[in-house]
């Protein structure tokens, strides 16, 4: 995720504001980017959970897929219902390759006009290049890096920022409107990818620094940094792409075949672009590139039905024996992960970790963002941390 060291750094609009608040930078998706500020980790999660915290994520791709075959031409690359999906709604989606491997997860919204897509930012350059190639005939598809993105997160976000751009108390969870702030204008959609009520506010780069300092002028408001970013999201049970799932996983191997709506299954009407995929050849007599995506991701690839099921089983158990599990404090670091993640499965969350694996032999967790050790009891307050099914803004 870190940019080669003979590679220059590419920044945010937010740069400066990081360096004078005191932030620790570091490489991040070939971006200097914050990943911790004096506070430390510990307080900006915990400040996260009780009130709102800023997160620049401005190095995150966003895109417009704009034309009238726009939507019916997304879903021959992504298993979810976008043609379905009603102006001013948001959906999670997952840019799948031609053997149903996860190039990236995404966030989509629908904006009458346009589909407005927010990338990883590690994952944006290949992610267009590949949206590009494969649909770019059929729609415009159309980046934005004149436009900066700023998440507010926490319980108080709401508050906060409804002081400042009165109506965004209306949005609803996965939902998005655009919005003005100082002359700007702004497209803001409520996620929560913390596991909190949550903003994402796209704003244009000449607009940014002004209006996160403006957020940090409220008083519910503190900056956070990636580090907090990462905890936040394991503890939520959310997926981290490249730790979680990556390009060797399936949706239906990481458990995320609630994100695939059942007019995309196999059977469904519009299953991998084609109806008939969830029932073997299509009408050539064989099964194209997006029929083979679709059967994988709708779990008919050999053995993957099996594998899911018996997922499903070790849910079953861990919950039985919850009770016999290690407390997170006295677990190893390496184990954080695992130990996480099978609470979080047992309560339903369903997510499927391989952190634990990729661990390093010193026993430290693989993500080079974390500066200091995981907070020692991240199950503090899992069982109010809602099952938000968004999440996804990483790296």
């Amino acid at each position: 995720m870190s940019a080669p060291h003979d590679t220059p750094l590419l920044t945010t609009p937010l740069n400066a504001l990081h360096v004078e608040l005191g932030a620790r930078m570091v490489p991040f998706a070939g971006y200097s980017m914050p990943v911790q500020y004096p506070a430390g980790l510990m307080a900006e999660h915990h400040h996260t959970r009780t009130a709102a915290g800023l997160f620049d994520v401005s190095h995150m791709g966003q895109l417009r897929l704009v034309g009238a075959d726009a939507a019916a031409a997304f879903e021959t690359l992504i298993p979810m219902n976008v043609i379905g999906l009603q102006a001013g709604k948001q959906r999670y989606g997952l840019l799948l390759n031609d053997e149903g491997g996860i190039l990236d997860d995404l966030m989509f919204v629908n904006r009458g006009a346009d589909l407005f897509v927010i990338v990883n930012g590690a994952c944006k350059a290949g992610d267009i290049a590949h949206i590009q190639a494969r649909i770019g005939q059929r729609c415009d598809v159309i980046p934005m890096p004149e436009r900066a993105l700023l998440a507010l997160q926490g319980p108080q976000a709401v508050a906060a920022l409804s002081r400042m751009v009165p109506g965004v108390e209306k949005l609803v969870f996965m939902t998005g409107g655009s919005f003005s702030w100082a002359g700007a204008d702004l497209f803001i959609t409520r996620s929560g990818y913390t596991g909190e009520d949550g903003f994402e506010i796209s704003v244009p780069n000449d607009h940014a620094e002004a209006l996160a300092r403006a957020l940090l002028a409220q008083p519910e408001v503190k900056p956070v940094g990636l580090g907090a970013r990462n905890s936040l999201r394991l503890e939520a049970g959310l997926c981290l792409y490249g730790n979680d799932i990556d390009t060797t996983t399936t949706p239906v191997e990481a458990a995320l075949n609630w994100a695939m709506q059942k007019v995309r299954r196999s059977g469904g009407a519009r299953a991998g672009g084609f109806p008939r995929c969830g029932h073997g050849a299509g009408a050539t007599g064989r099964k194209s590139a997006a029929d083979a995506r679709s059967c994988r991701a709708g779990g008919h690839r050999a053995g993957a039905g099996a594998r899911a099921r018996e997922a499903g089983k070790h849910g079953r158990a861990d919950r039985r024996r919850s009770h016999q599990r290690p407390a997170l404090a006295h677990a190893e670091p390496a184990d954080r992960h695992r130990l996480c993640r099978t609470r979080l499965r047992g309560r339903g969350h369903g997510t499927v970790c391989h952190g634990a694996r990729q661990a390093g032999a010193d026993g430290r967790d693989a993500n080079p963002l974390r500066p200091d050790p995981l907070p020692p009891r991240l199950s503090a307050g899992l069982d109010r941390v809602p099952c938000h099914a968004s999440l996804i803004l990483a790296p």
